[in-house]
């Protein structure tokens, strides 16, 4: 079996049996702790420009099918398992996940201790790293993979154009920051008209649509990068809204905050949230690697509604005067518990309430 190694920044090195593609692809390298929900994350692109540890054991053993893609593109850099199943056993399965990436051009790398570099990514935080063959220059690439910048920008992967999901209620516009065909899905069939616009259209644009409320998507990369985007959500403050994700720390700056990167990032299915409106918890699935800076929530108009049980960090917003929250997690799972959607059915009751026109949001400070 062809071997192949995992090399981290640090110098840290993995040495493993190949599968996927054989190109060589570094990117950021974090782990996941779902025990399934591989399909999802490998075409969610809040996971583009990273390298995924998986750190369930066994991987690949329910194969791929038509069903489960979040994007029509897999965005991942690159996949790190204990174990790959080549023989997966589903009613649903269409082809191996070893035969998948391959396609598509995705390293991977099997056989390694991935409980060990799991520990290392806790103690040490996330590292940039590469999937590469056995025979490239070790002290060259540890010096490369410190001096690149991984690129994880949205201008990436968001849509280049508008493009429109009919239906018959709400006119709903989606910023597209890297949206889950998942969240379309769910808009669907609550029956909204839906534009997604790409994540650059500014104020006019948007309002040229007509919406009843705008949804802020998730998606990967540090909201500091988006400041042009952050100057015309504060424009549209006034339109019902809903931020998530990306979009939530997106919305957070636009209304003064500020944030901060996590260490290691939150990556799974298992995440508790403590709701403060219910005084209930739910289990949530999340993809980021950003957070809301709590300290500079003081001076805003900003109110938190949702906090992480785990580690505190701020999970939930809402603005104290228009109609505006948002969420750090998933609403929809994709994979995992889906028990938070009823978020979504919220934003949309504040569509039905609206007293500002469309023709409003403004700017504020």
């Amino acid at each position: 079996m062809t071997k192949r190694q995992l090399i981290l920044e640090d110098g840290t090195t993995f040495i493993g049996n190949a599968f996927g593609s054989n190109v060589s692809k570094h990117g950021e390298v974090i782990f996941y702790t779902g025990m399934t929900g591989y399909q999802e994350l490998i075409s969610d692109p809040s996971y583009y420009g990273k390298i995924v540890t998986m750190t369930y054991p066994s991987i690949g053993t329910y194969g791929i099918n038509r069903n489960d893609f979040e994007s029509i593109t897999p965005l991942i850099r690159g996949m790190v398992v204990k174990e790959i199943c080549h023989e997966p056993s589903n009613f649903q399965s269409e082809e191996t996940l070893d035969h998948f990436l391959r396609k598509h051009e995705i390293p991977g790398i099997a056989g390694i201790d991935t409980r060990m570099l799991t520990r290392l990514l806790r103690q040490k935080g996330t590292q940039k790293g590469i999937i590469t063959n056995l025979e490239v220059n070790r002290n060259e690439v540890i010096q490369q993979l410190q001096s690149t910048k991984i690129n994880e920008s949205v201008t990436e992967i968001s849509t280049t154009r508008p493009y429109v999901i009919p239906g018959s209620g709400k006119r709903i516009v989606v910023i597209d920051f890297g949206v889950k065909h998942r969240i379309l899905q769910a808009l669907s069939e609550r029956n909204c008209h839906i534009t997604v616009v790409p994540y650059h259209f500014k104020k006019e644009e948007i309002l040229r649509f007509k919406p009843d409320g705008i949804i802020l998507s998730h998606g990967p990369g540090n909201p500091a990068d988006l400041e042009q985007t952050v100057a015309t959500i504060n424009k549209l403050l006034g339109i019902p809204l809903l931020g998530i994700g990306l979009g939530h720390q997106l919305f957070a700056r636009a209304c003064g905050s500020t944030t901060c990167k996590m260490r290691v990032g939150r990556y799974g299915v298992n995440f508790p949230v403590k709701d403060y409106k219910t005084d209930k918890t739910w289990i949530t699935t999340q993809s980021s690697h950003y957070a809301i800076a709590e300290s500079t929530l003081r001076e805003t108009n900003l109110k938190i509604t949702h906090r992480s049980i785990d580690n505190g960090i701020v999970e939930g917003l809402e603005h104290s005067i228009y109609p505006a929250i948002s969420v750090q997690f998933n609403l929809e799972g994709a994979p995992g518990s889906n028990e938070t959607s009823f978020i979504l059915t919220q934003f949309l009751q504040m569509t039905e309430f609206d007293q500002i026109s469309t023709n409003g949001g403004q700017e504020h400070a």
